[in-house]
């Protein structure tokens, strides 16, 4: 681990070299790339210079402790070693997170799609109330979020919707809300006052930018332009901005009618179908790698029951870790953090796990 530390620590080095080079921005892309190498860098990079002191700390108190004779200066000597000792501890823990491999994607803006499942009209009304959770929580942390296209029922619900978010690590904390969501409560049309069990389905891509490969043959594509439907602004249900994509090969169907320009439409259904066909590849890479699935908390199996919301009790249970919050108020609001904190600490225990099994 240490041998690594200290090539990543040399190549932190060279990259500051690089960057304080004359003309080192007349080459956009090539400065881009040091710019993020050094951002990904520098968390592990002061992260090993701390435990670095530390280890020196410790050892310093050990020789001092060695040559003092005086009662009080050798017991604030001790409370030094093992002061230093507990730093070393945890930061070799953080240390070894740290050099867990990265998702590659975990970077990147997202694309999710949320899809009613069981339970016909009370499953489309938790989807919407799912779908402002995401935008709640986004926007606490002032990410953008931008609609795609959204089917809606006469009473608020969501059949189906499509949209993006952008912000820095937006993949990182989302991928964790993939999967299947069970909702628990009395639907407001049930007389009897019993308690229904709906679902919905959340899928979270990540956004497909240059760096990720994706080839659509114009001849997979069927493109179909008509008049948007539903609610929309002045111009939106009157002229043919509404698109949608056919990808014959897959049998993906996009549509996508929220913009009053046709091209911003267009743009938009091939923005979701290069992820679609991302996350397809990614499924079947997955299921081929048993045993990176098994290594992974709920990140990638869509038909993965993931999360409970039982209203009549108030609580909330991710199945995956064994969480159980009695917030749903404040979760159904947005607060969602705890939650994929505790998932991002289970994936990473793990990975550790598995780390060391390997060592």
């Amino acid at each position: 681990m240490f041998d690594k530390l200290e090539d990543l620590l040399r190549r932190f080095e060279e990259i500051l070299n690089e960057l304080s080079e004359p003309g080192v921005t007349d080459d956009p892309a090539r400065f881009k790339k040091l710019m993020k190498e050094q951002s990904d860098l520098t968390p592990l990079v002061e992260a090993y210079k701390e435990y670095k002191k530390a280890i020196a700390d410790r050892d310093d108190a050990l020789i001092l402790l060695d040559e003092e004779k005086d009662p009080d200066m050798r017991e604030m000597l001790k409370e030094e070693h093992a002061e230093a000792k507990k730093r070393i501890e945890a930061l070799e823990q953080e240390l070894k997170i740290l050099l867990l491999p990265k998702d590659p994607n975990d970077d990147k803006n997202v694309i999710v799609e949320i899809r009613a499942g069981a339970g016909g009209d009370e499953a489309a009304l938790f989807a919407a109330e799912i779908y402002r959770m995401y935008v709640h929580y986004a926007e606490g942390r002032r990410w953008r979020v931008e609609l795609v296209n959204v089917d809606e029922i006469g009473i608020g619900g969501m059949k189906e919707v499509q949209f993006t978010i952008s912000g820095q690590g937006a993949y990182s904390v989302m991928k964790y809300e993939s999967g299947v969501h069970r909702v628990q409560r009395v639907p407001e049309t049930e007389s009897g006052g019993r308690i229904h069990t709906s679902t919905i389905s959340v899928a979270v891509m990540p956004e497909v930018d240059e760096d990720i490969d994706i080839k659509i043959d114009e001849k997979d594509i069927r493109i179909d332009v008509m008049r948007a439907s539903g609610n929309g602004g002045q111009c939106v249900n009157t002229t043919d901005s509404a698109v949608r994509l056919t990808h014959y090969p897959t049998g993906i169907v996009i549509y996508s009618q929220t913009e009053k320009s046709q091209i911003q439409n267009k743009e938009k259904a091939f923005n979701l179908l290069r992820a679609k066909l991302y996350d397809l590849e990614q499924q079947q890479r997955h299921d081929a790698e048993a045993e990176l699935r098994r290594s992974q908390i709920g990140t990638g199996d869509r038909s993965e029951k993931i999360r409970t919301y039982n209203f009549p009790q108030g609580r909330v249970t991710d199945h995956r870790i064994g969480l159980t919050l009695y917030k749903l108020d404040k979760v159904m609001g947005g607060d969602i953090q705890e939650i994929i904190d505790a998932c991002i600490a289970a994936d990473q225990a793990a990975k550790l796990s598995k780390m060391n099994e390997a060592e």
